[in-house]
């Protein structure tokens, strides 16, 4: 276990401590809180983690939440962490001294299991309150230790069943009708149990709006009426709506904190009329527009319902350009791309990552943005096949305008609600892709750097938008890249391997 003793000691310190004066840049997390004890009243305690020397320091501060469901109300302790910056200094002995004469008394208990920790947090009379689990950690800077760690959300509707399993799919069929199954049952309670909002003409602009929102929800209606018909009269098996809500009081805020995250179609539109524009011919612009306009009526005031559609649909340039490219050797016609197929496997997993992020955010939950986004996905597949087939100039070229509106969209989603995002807890699976030890396939995508130059640090919901829109960034040169046919593509390794 290493130095776990002097990791796992938590000690009551007074918000009033100059211990704050060590921290200049507080961010909010969420961390794994296991077993908390229902209390009636639970004073707001703050707690000092003495850490190992040169490592991170942190405040716990207890706070109580009601979680009410249909059965009963219960009252329970949860803690809200305030991580200091990595390069904050640790308190000095006098210090944790004087918190601890400030603030009373208490300590912790912890069992682990060599790659976490679990520490048991008491309350000022001593009593166990609750227990926080620690993640076993290793860095250049600080050896190794324990961190809290971090909760866990992923509110996804594919993550439910594509995260499980074997990692070779069964065969084609099984696969059709195992997931017709998940869908149709989605389906059917998209219909009877999704929210129906009454229509507010004043809101809408324009006719397509008005169309669209009364014609989906009229259909929907019909629907909802022919269900119940087929459940009373035709022997249809009845369902019952889905709910998460009451599991984890943590997740439940966070869920309630994500519906609060703001996005405007105009203000993207001014970002991006404020800036160069890229150059394409009409008859690409012009079904460009098409989706913008699309995006802005299916996915307003829906910010990462819109994210995701974008994320599935990114993905789908980079296995079009790596197919084309393996037909074209697989004939004998083209092999000096192979080089560029490298890049475009590196973009592919980098998008597939913001793809798991925007799903771990509940970006895939409803049945009708699934069913939008994958059947446009799969047609847009085919659609950049054939403009590759014609000019492999043209298909980069509606790629550098798709990744410009990402740039565009991530950029003004991060300005317009930096406030919220940085008091979020980054999604485990951000973590897990921009904080890995084997970076190689990040660096491989960004041809406008050389390697191990961009590295993100994820300590908020903010880092991780931030981290996305500068990703994109980097796929918008690699296109432009791409266009200059008299220019041979590279990856960052094989660049510096050559330099």
């Amino acid at each position: 276990m290493g130095n776990l003793g002097a990791m796992t000691c938590l000690t009551p310190v007074s918000s009033s401590s100059h211990f704050f004066a060590h921290m200049p840049a507080i961010a909010k997390a969420h961390y794994c809180i296991k077993n908390p004890v229902a209390v009636t009243k639970l004073p707001s305690v703050p707690f000092l983690l003495l850490s190992n020397p040169g490592s991170t320091t942190g405040c716990f501060s207890f706070v109580t939440s009601t979680s009410r469901d249909s059965s009963s109300s219960r009252q329970i302790a949860k803690v809200s962490c305030f991580a200091a910056q990595k390069d904050s200094p640790s308190p000095t002995i006098e210090e944790e001294q004087e918190a601890q004469e400030q603030g009373g008394h208490g300590f912790t208990e912890s069992q682990g299991n060599g790659s976490s920790v679990t520490v048991k947090i008491l309350g000022p009379d001593g009593n166990g309150v609750a227990e926080l689990e620690m993640e076993r950690t290793r860095s250049e800077s600080n050896g190794e230790g324990f961190r809290p760690k971090r909760i866990a959300f992923d509110y996804g509707f594919q993550a439910k069943f594509i995260s499980t399993g074997p990692y070779v799919p069964r065969n084609v069929f099984r696969l059709a009708f195992e997931n017709f199954g998940r869908e149709w049952r989605a389906l059917r309670r998209f219909i009877l149990f999704g929210e129906l909002k009454r229509i507010d003409p004043a809101q809408l602009s324009g006719p397509i709006e008005f169309v669209t929102a009364y014609t989906g929800r009229g259909f929907r209606l019909l629907l909802r009426g022919l269900d119940k018909f087929l459940t009373l009269y035709d022997g249809l098996t009845e369902l019952q709506p889905l709910s998460a809500k009451g599991e984890n009081m943590e997740q439940d805020d966070l869920r309630e904190a994500l519906k609060n995250l703001k996005l405007s179609n105009e203000a993207v539109s001014a970002r991006e009329n404020s800036r160069p524009p890229v150059e394409a011919p009409w008859w690409i612009r012009a079904p460009y527009i098409l989706l913008c306009a699309m995006l802005d009526i299916i996915f307003k005031d829906r910010p990462i319902q819109r994210f995701w559609f974008l994320e599935t649909v990114a993905r789908m340039p980079y296995f079009s350009y790596i197919s084309m490219l393996h037909l074209y050797e697989t004939l004998g016609w083209w092999r000096a791309g192979a080089e560029v197929r490298r890049v475009h496997f590196a973009e592919e997993w980098n998008e597939m990552h913001h793809l798991k992020i925007m799903e771990s955010l509940g970006g895939d939950l409803e049945w009708a943005d699934r069913f939008f986004g994958q059947h446009a996905a799969f047609f847009y597949y085919w659609i950049l096949n054939l403009m590759f087939l014609i000019s492999p100039k043209v298909a980069y070229n509606f790629s550098e305008l798709i990744e410009m509106h990402a740039v565009d969209t991530y950029g003004e989603f991060v300005d317009e609600n930096e406030e919220l995002l940085k008091k979020l807890p980054p999604s485990p699976v951000a973590v897990r892709y921009y904080e890995n030890e084997d970076l190689y396939l990040y660096d491989e995508f960004q041809t406008s750097q050389m390697p191990e130059t961009r590295r993100p640090k994820i300590d908020s919901l903010y880092d991780v938008f931030v981290a996305i829109c500068g990703d994109e960034g980097e796929h918008v040169k690699t296109m432009v890249a791409c266009q200059q046919l008299d220019i041979p593509v590279r990856s960052p390794h094989d660049r510096k391997k050559k330099a």
